[in-house]
């Protein structure tokens, strides 16, 4: 048991490195520190049942894949309510389960903030988004931010911007899949990263988004049901009373009644406004997330694919709070979990394991193996969607628009794009190894700022302002782009925590606060300047593309199979 207990220890190895909040869990954690440990056979089966599922259903994508419409967009023939399902299965990662449970362990109802901040997104893209992306687009975002605008610049553009996002993403799931399978299988950390590259390239360069779709549908089938388990056992511990839940946190957490009360985590007004606006406007600005619109029939089905995402996505997050306070009331209770005996919340791995150590509370080793698949699991479906979604910008909008000047042919275009997959996997790989010992919790803040500093307001300014030009697209997006990786780069997080450096130079943890409003407002400013022939055409265009994104004519109809 203790044996299995330890290598189910690295499960938060990419939690801090999926997890935004790099704040909040320390700066995340030093995958480097993993050792290889003695496998857990209980977490291997269901690994490798998960894993032969997902190949046959790779093998049945296959022989659907056929178009470029099949391969970018599973022929526009997902349902809303399938859409919904493997949307929740793209966002709800093992981070979310594992460290915002761990910071309602830690925190209370301040950890909650987090969740939170991620679950707002979605009525943006509902309301906002979702309807005139499946109108405009095609295949990628950049076919709305280019829709009326010169194709060259901002499809390039968009191309750079979703390809910082998906390979910095990439990275943290690289390093902390490899630690994961290092541990499980016992094996050395390139042999685990090859692994889940070589898994990662068959997905999407056989399978395309089909494949993809029904591998996340799949993890999120999973997650949502190991969750699930895991706040039914802690309610039905209390009687399904969340006040004697509460009462017991209350009685053994060290800060007694503070839990219940917010301002712990983010004390500083600046960083609460950055960090909710990455969290809100990034999920709105992720290449891989807004691609998933483009696999529905319609606009109808794309409202209908946010609502049931955010209906799952939503319930995962309130089974977060349920797990965070059940490990304080069963696992911060046991000492067999923790390091330093009763009173003390330090947990065995990290505090960080506190959604682990429930699991094993409730469920023994057998559920202990099945959460880990699951993490796994998650972390897959999550590399693939990125995978595609790089790909797709190397060869739909850098390949086709840009280089062929929109004169490729389908079947060329589907075969650069398989060999794009083919060759971000051997970067992720590549990248995995160089960063195993590195602290990579800030890459995914660089992530979400970018995200939200560079995608989304081009995005937004495209849809909804008909004074938007190329010129100040490109000039807008680009200076958001530059503040947030330079921002980022000066904070206490890489300046000081990864560089080694005294102090930090940009004193605060998120730029979102200054990078978002600089990049809509030089978009708007560039703009207006710009009184060129072409600009004045790009303006005159916005009525024809105001009227197709409102209605839907012309608009990327389902395959026909």
């Amino acid at each position: 048991m203790k044996t299995t207990k330890t290598a189910i220890a690295s499960a938060l190895a990419f939690g801090g490195t999926a997890l935004l909040a790099s704040a909040a869990l320390a700066a995340g954690a030093d995958m480097g520190g993993a050792e290889k440990q003695a496998t857990n056979w209980h977490a291997i089966i269901m690994f490798v049942i998960f894993v032969g599922m997902t190949l046959g259903i790779t093998y049945w994508a296959a022989g659907r894949t056929k178009t470029a419409a099949d391969f970018y967009a599973a022929g526009g023939g997902i349902t809303g309510f399938q859409n919904g399902l493997a949307i929740a299965g793209d966002y709800m990662s093992a981070a979310s389960f594992l460290g915002i449970s761990a910071l309602v362990y830690g925190s209370g109802y301040d950890g909650l903030i987090f969740s939170v901040g991620w679950l707002v997104g979605w009525p943006i893209i509902l309301f906002l988004i979702a309807e005139r992306l499946r109108n405009l687009g095609k295949y990628t975002f950049a076919d709305v931010c280019g829709y009326r605008l010169a194709r060259t610049p901002i499809r390039t553009f968009a191309a750079t911007g979703s390809l910082i996002v998906v390979i910095f993403y990439l990275i943290g799931q690289m390093v902390g899949a490899g630690q994961l399978i290092k541990l499980l299988f016992g094996m050395d950390y390139i042999y685990a990263v090859m692994i889940v590259g070589a898994l990662m390239m068959v997905y999407v360069t056989f399978g395309g988004m089909v494949a993809t779709t029904w591998v996340q549908i799949i993890k999120a089938c999973l997650l949502l049901g190991g969750a699930t388990f895991i706040a039914f056992g802690v309610m039905s511990h209390f009687g399904f009373s969340f006040e004697k839940l509460f009462v017991k946190a209350i009685e053994v957490h060290p800060k007694k009644v503070a839990i219940m009360a917010p301002g712990a985590l983010v004390t500083n007004p600046v960083d609460a406004i950055s960090l909710g606006m990455a969290l809100m406007f990034g999920t709105a600005g992720l290449p891989h997330i807004l691609m998933r619109f483009f696999t529905v029939p319609d606009a109808r089905e794309a409202r209908k694919s946010v609502f049931y995402a955010t209906g799952f996505i939503g319930y995962f997050y309130i089974l977060t709070f349920i797990i965070g306070f059940g490990a304080i009331t069963l696992v911060a209770t046991n000492p067999e979990y923790l390091t330093k005996g009763l009173g003390s919340l330090d947990l065995k791995g990290g505090n960080n394991m506190a959604a682990v150590w429930l699991a094993h509370a409730i469920g023994g080793d057998l559920f202990l193996g099945f959460i880990s698949a699951v993490a796994f699991a998650t972390i897959l479906a999550v590399v693939s969607g990125l995978t595609l979604a790089g790909a797709s910008a190397i060869s739909h909008d850098l390949y086709a628009s840009v280089i062929m000047h929109g004169q490729a042919t389908e079947g060329r275009e589907v075969t650069v794009s398989k060999i794009a997959s083919i060759g971000l996997g051997i970067i992720a790989v590549l990248l995995g190894l160089v960063f195993e010992k590195q602290n990579v919790a800030f890459i995914v803040a660089l992530t979400f700022s970018v995200a939200a500093s560079a995608n989304f307001p081009v995005l937004v300014l495209s849809m909804f302002w008909g004074g938007l030009t190329t010129r100040g697209a490109v000039l807008g997006g680009m200076i958001g782009l530059l503040m947030s990786v330079i921002m980022v780069v000066l904070s206490k997080a890489v300046w000081v925590q990864s560089f080694g450096f005294k102090a930090e130079i940009f004193p605060f943890a998120y730029p979102a606060l200054f990078s978002v409003p600089a990049a809509f407002f030089f978009s708007w400013l560039f703009s207006i300047l710009d009184n060129s022939p072409q600009a004045q055409a790009e303006r005159a265009a916005y009525e024809a593309q105001s009227i197709r994104s409102e209605t839907g004519l012309g608009a990327e109809g389902a395959a026909s199979h």
